[in-house]
Formats: C-alpha cells, sequence, structure tokens
C-alpha cells in the first residue's frame, strides 16, 4: 500500500513581499483617510479635500516605493557583503571553515562523526550555499528583493489609500467624514485578517490590532485638522 503523499504548507516564505505588501495597504488606507479627514475637519471645500486626497495618495505610494526600496538594498548590501567574505574565508580556509561547518551541526544535535560527515557533504556539493544557509542564516527564499519589495509596497499603498478618496469624492459633504471612517475601518479590519491568513497568524488579533492603530491615527489627524481650521 502506498503511503500517503505528506504536503506541509509553510507559510515563511511570504515574508518579505508579505510584509511589505500589507505595511504599503495599511499606510495607504491610514494616512490617505487620515489627511482627507485632517483637510475636512478644518473645514475646507470639497475640491480642496478631494485634491488632498489624490495628492497624498500619489506622493505616498511613490514614498512607499522608494523607501521600501532604499531600504530593502542596504539589507541585500549586507547580504552580498556577508557572502563575498565566506567566499574569501573559504578560498583561504577552507579546511578550517570545513571544521566550523562541522561545529555548527554538532552544535544542532549531531554525533561529531555524523556533523563532519555532513559538513564534508554539503562542502563538496556547494560550500557558500552550506554555509550561507547555515552559518549567515541567509535562506535563497528569504533573500532580500528590493524591487519586488518596492512594487509590491506602492501597489498595496494605492489599492489601500484609493477606498477613502472614492469615499469622499461619492459621498455628500453631510456625510463624508463618517462615510470616510466607516470605509477606513472596515477596509482595515479585511486587511488584518487577510494578512493574518496569508502569514498564519491569528484573525481576530491581527484586525483588532489594525483597526485600533488606525482609528486612533484618524482621531488625531482629524482633531488636529479641526484646530488648525479654527485657529486660521
Amino acid at each position: 500500500m502506498r503511503a500517503a503523499r505528506h504536503s506541509e504548507g509553510h507559510l515563511s516564505h511570504r515574508a518579505n513581499w508579505l510584509r511589505a505588501a500589507v505595511l504599503g495597504a495599511n499606510d495607504g488606507i491610514v494616512s490617505t483617510s487620515s489627511l482627507v479627514l485632517g483637510v475636512a475637519a478644518s473645514g475646507a471645500s470639497s475640491s480642496a479635500i478631494l485634491t488632498a486626497g489624490i495628492a497624498g495618495l500619489v506622493a505616498g505610494a511613490l514614498s512607499m516605493a522608494a523607501g521600501e526600496f532604499v531600504s530593502v538594498s542596504s539589507q541585500r548590501d549586507s547580504e552580498r557583503a556577508d557572502l563575498h567574505l565566506e567566499e574569501r574565508e573559504l578560498r583561504d580556509d577552507p579546511e578550517g571553515e570545513l571544521g566550523e561547518l562541522a561545529r555548527i551541526y554538532e552544535r544542532r544535535g549531531l554525533s561529531p562523526e555524523l556533523a563532519q560527515q555532513v559538513a564534508v557533504a554539503l562542502t563538496e556539493r556547494d560550500a557558500l550555499a552550506a554555509h550561507a544557509r547555515d552559518e549567515l542564516g541567509l535562506q535563497q527564499e528569504r533573500r532580500a528583493r528590493p524591487l519586488q519589495a518596492s512594487w509590491a509596497s506602492a501597489l498595496a499603498f494605492s489599492a489601500g489609500g484609493v477606498l477613502p478618496v472614492i469615499a469622499v469624492a461619492v459621498t455628500p459633504a453631510a456625510a463624508r467624514a463618517s462615510v470616510c471612517v466607516a470605509v477606513t475601518l472596515l477596509a482595515l479590519a479585511v486587511l488584518g485578517a487577510l494578512g493574518a491568513r496569508l502569514g498564519g497568524g491569528d484573525q481576530r488579533r491581527a484586525t483588532a490590532r489594525v483597526v485600533v492603530w488606525g482609528a486612533l491615527a484618524m482621531a488625531i489627524t482629524a482633531g488636529i485638522g479641526a484646530l488648525v481650521g479654527a485657529a486660521v
């Protein structure tokens, strides 16, 4: 009888793009809604509110893309520097690096003999890959990818930020603030649940966290907008 095929759906390989996408969408929803609510609370006209929302959406998406690219590029540069250093050490002292790899496997529970055998086998196959994975902790699927993080963050910001802009554009002035808040909180709840589902986390906790902090940001920004509007 053939044994049942066992398949595990690990989610850690999604860490890079998932982090950028969730952060970008959350930023887009919260910052754009806070911006339009703050401008609306100051008593600005409908055209001014919509202009501010669109400007904030475009500027925020470009800023997120540039910020993610620079940040993740710095991480990639550090990874490359570590790999170049490891290449040089493997070239200058292969026996020492082999012993270092064997000691890593010993610390993980293998016997000295087995650790040495594993180190030799992996070194013969691809020494740099073995050291990158087991000494430096650089797994191929988790390497820094600046362009991936950049576009994921920008697209997610735009997708999140367009919701409050549409809400204030199609809603009468009297109900604009309440509709924008409702749309924003609903979008944040969906985002929190979706992010937790994709990442394998607790959906209720993630949803509550995202909604509470988003509501707090909107309340503070609207309050400041009202104060500024009254002052000027």
